[in-house]
């Protein structure tokens, strides 16, 4: 990892059905929090039809098609990777848990270190749902 990659955060995972709650910085994404009491930091899930193991599958390809990246742990219904920047190895940490029971995928991506990112977090999750209807799973 690069020099400004900080240290991992150790609340990530999923508890009681829930990624952790996004920062109060504005460099992070969150979709399992109200979007009317904080549409700054939150993003519509990752919706799929059909079956979910196989939406599962498809996202993994996605993610670890894309540059940069780490998978970090992978289980049967969560994803952890971390994303790097390209010139100073800035570090965010993406997380995805297959939701079968909601039928959909939830994310979190927020970035380590600093305020601003650019909406790096919320174009990198876009990324993926568009990647996504792409190979229709």
């Amino acid at each position: 990892m690069g020099l400004f990659s900080g240290t991992r955060p150790d609340n990530l995972g999923v508890h009681d059905g829930r990624l952790a709650p996004p920062k109060r910085t504005p460099n992070n994404v969150n979709s399992q929090i109200d979007k009317t009491a904080d549409a700054e930091h939150y993003i519509e899930p990752l919706r799929y039809t059909g079956d979910a193991r196989r939406a599962w599958a498809a996202l993994r390809r996605v993610v670890d098609g894309m540059q940069r990246v780490k998978v970090v742990k992978s289980e049967p219904d969560y994803l952890h990777a971390e994303f790097s920047s390209k010139l100073m190895g800035f570090v965010d940490d993406t997380e995805f848990y297959l939701d079968e029971k909601a039928g959909v995928i939830q994310v979190r991506s927020a970035s380590r270190l600093g305020r601003r990112d650019f909406g790096v977090n919320r174009e990198r999750i876009e990324h993926i749902r568009a990647a996504l209807a792409r190979a229709k799973p």
